[in-house]
């Protein structure tokens, strides 16, 4: 443990040590793959895209800062959906479960920063037992919350770990650039509860900001692109387990699927689009929520972008 919580805090930032326990799955072992398989396809949305979440800015801290990216009427819009014209959604997950040995991990620590009041990536896949680095690029101080996360059981908190301010340029500036390195270091480690895959990280002080991971046993994976595509390659053949999720889809869906020797699979797969009121967060045009209630005068500007 010490070696890993070592190698985490090389460098600057802060540093999770993320440790997802194995969930009954033997230990994965690298080999070398003869005539392995390919899978790709596309992952689609099957029902009406749900609209964005919105925060209302003046009611966080930071609000101009925060505001560079709004809506320009004083609403930052969180998209946990992202889908193309053609219904393909981005940052859904396919993997392969049941794969016990084969081709060798991507042994790269995952890096997600906090950058103009937004977590990127909003998706970051892990290996078991491995960790992620967490990073400010902001002049304001963030707020990092973990919690694990499963459908049978609920969220549970993880961790509280305050992501001080980067002194690097000055708080609030609007036209900050992020050309610079980011705080100061900190370590906490990290364990899922057996059985649990997923957990995700929501900033304390600015709730529009999110981000979710999940734990894989083995590296077939791969997480869709801006229309939806993915590709695996390199699969020993044999009978594997298709699973596809997106965090705000529900369970996800699988199926089993057979990879022949230097074969190829072409799937088409979809998630379900969450019906009803998904959140309280809704974008209202109304004056009690309106700037003026401040009694002060506030100048939310979408420098960088704004949001539709």
């Amino acid at each position: 443990m010490n070696g890993l919580l070592h190698k985490c805090c090389v460098g600057m930032g802060i540093s999770v040590a993320a440790w997802f326990l194995p969930i009954g799955a033997l230990a994965y072992e690298v080999i070398d793959v003869s005539h392995g398989g390919t899978i790709e396809g596309v992952v689609t949305l099957n029902g009406d895209p749900p609209q964005p979440k919105g925060f209302n800015l003046i009611t966080f801290p930071d609000p101009v800062y925060c505001g560079r990216i709004s809506n320009g009427r004083g609403w930052r819009l969180l998209y946990d959906f992202v889908i193309d014209s053609h219904g393909g959604l981005r940052d859904a997950i396919v993997l392969l479960e049941g794969v016990e040995s084969g081709k060798p991990f991507d042994l790269s620590v995952p890096l997600i920063e906090a950058r103009d009041c937004k977590f990127e990536p909003f998706m970051t896949i892990v290996r078991n037992g491995h960790a992620v680095e967490v990073i400010n690029m902001d002049p304001v101080m963030h707020d990092i919350q973990g919690y694990e996360t499963s459908p049978e059981a609920g969220n549970r908190v993880l961790f509280n770990t305050p992501l001080v301010m980067n002194h690097q340029h000055r708080r609030g500036d609007l036209h900050a650039m992020h050309n610079h390195a980011p705080g100061k270091s900190l370590v906490g480690p990290v364990y899922l509860n057996k059985g649990r895959r997923t957990f995700y990280m929501q900033c304390g002080f600015h709730a529009y900001m999110e981000s979710w991971a999940m734990a894989v046993n083995n590296p077939y994976y791969a997480l869709t692109d801006g229309e939806g595509k993915f590709v695996i390659d390199g699969i020993p053949p044999g009978t594997y387990q298709l699973v596809v999720w997106h965090p705000q889809t529900g369970p996800g869906t699988t199926k089993f699927i057979t990879v022949r020797p230097d074969g190829k699979l072409i799937e088409r797969l979809s998630l379900p689009a969450p019906k009803g009121n998904r959140s309280a967060y809704k974008v209202m045009d109304n004056p009690r929520f309106g700037l003026e209630s401040l009694g002060h005068s506030v100048d939310i500007q979408p420098v960088v972008e704004t949001q539709q």
